[in-house]
């Protein structure tokens, strides 16, 4: 209802992972840059709560998720896709449903709207998306054979031929993921003309949301890490590369059908020493790793797991949480599980 009759400039965000981050980081940028902007969708204000603040030089900055999507006939002015993993395979009857519901995110756009989209992603490729002369391709692997793209190359993000960004920037969002989700940023900054050193500058002192990538802190000698927001193998496969010295991970939740495999596989090849394993799906990656040398221990209990890394965990190292599951069944939502752990590990018990 919002998109077919609320006439503001809008700019959706999906994705299996990065959406929450990605759609903050876009707002602050317009905020910085004095643009009319407002938070909208599945985080920040309820979608309808602004309506009467909202003038012809508004900018609706929505995340979105493929249940908002999926019975949609009208797409926004701007749709960002960041990425499609196996996920919500509880609710759709086949993976190609989920791909369709994200993709309602820019099917009905006009000649003169825009979609960003990633050049790199196995399923956006496999899936014939029909594609606009004036979109923009985001690839971490190469330049895209496209008249607009956003690119890495030599440690630098280009957008089309500019160079705006020198990777090795000191900024607060770890991990490739999170320079993936930036290139987006900068695609949405071209079109709209917006201040390309000003959005440097505001990327660098953006900070990470509470559960994703959150440092909690030093304790006894051990960095604690939470990422409960991480609910896909892949987005803990991210967290591996993106935080050094992982000494302890702690992993398991929900099981919703996603092939574990490539997450075990991982595990298997990390130096991560110890793996603290939770039901349900913490049941599959005990069992897959049960040749390897790791030090695996498997508990029904988040408080149980957060007292045995206390007590495994090497100081000087870190211990992350990145279970690879949703936390539903268990918990009320990846907020809570975030909380709790937070609290365990904080706590003298």
């Amino acid at each position: 209802m919002f998109l077919e009759y609320v006439p503001i400039f809008t700019i959706g965000i999906t994705g299996t992972k990065g959406k929450s981050t990605t759609t903050s980081l876009m707002y602050k940028i317009l905020i910085d840059q004095q643009k009319d902007a407002f938070l909208l969708g599945n985080i920040g204000e309820p979608i309808f709560n602004d309506i009467e603040s909202f003038t012809k030089d508004s900018i609706g900055v929505i995340e979105l998720s493929s249940h908002a999507l999926e019975f949609v006939k009208k797409s926004t002015n701007i749709g960002i896709i960041l990425d499609i993993f196996e996920e919500h395979l509880d609710h759709y009857k086949s993976l190609e449903k989920y791909i369709e519901a994200k993709y309602n995110l820019a099917k009905y756009q006009k000649s003169s709207d825009y979609l960003i989209y990633n050049f790199d992603n196995e399923f956006m490729r496999k899936y014939n998306f029909n594609y606009k002369p004036n979109d923009y391709a985001v690839s971490f692997t190469q330049k895209p054979n496209t008249k607009n793209s956003v690119f890495l190359e030599n440690n630098f993000i280009y957008c089309n031929s500019k160079k705006v960004m020198d990777i090795n920037e000191k900024i607060n969002l770890k991990g490739e993921h999170n320079i993936n989700n930036i290139m987006f940023i900068f695609a949405v900054c071209d079109i709209l003309n917006l201040d390309m050193d000003k959005t440097v500058d505001t990327i660098k002192t953006f900070k990470p949301l509470e559960h994703r990538m959150e440092f909690v802190g030093n304790f006894d000698g051990i960095d604690y890490y939470n990422n409960s927001i991480a609910t896909i193998p892949e987005a803990t496969i991210s967290d591996m590369k993106a935080i050094k010295n992982i000494n302890t991970i702690i992993v398991g939740g929900k099981d919703r059908g996603v092939n574990l495999q490539e997450l075990i596989n991982a595990l298997k090849d990390s130096s991560i020493e110890n793996i603290i394993c939770l039901p349900k799906t913490g049941e599959y990656i005990r069992d897959g790793l049960i040749d390897s040398d790791k030090n695996i221990q498997f508990t029904n209990e988040l408080e149980e797991a957060v007292k045995i890394a206390k007590e495994v965990t090497k100081k000087g190292m870190v211990c992350l949480l990145s279970p690879a599951a949703s936390s539903y069944g268990y918990f009320k939502n990846f907020e809570e599980r975030g909380n709790l752990f937070k609290k365990y590990v904080s706590s003298n018990n």
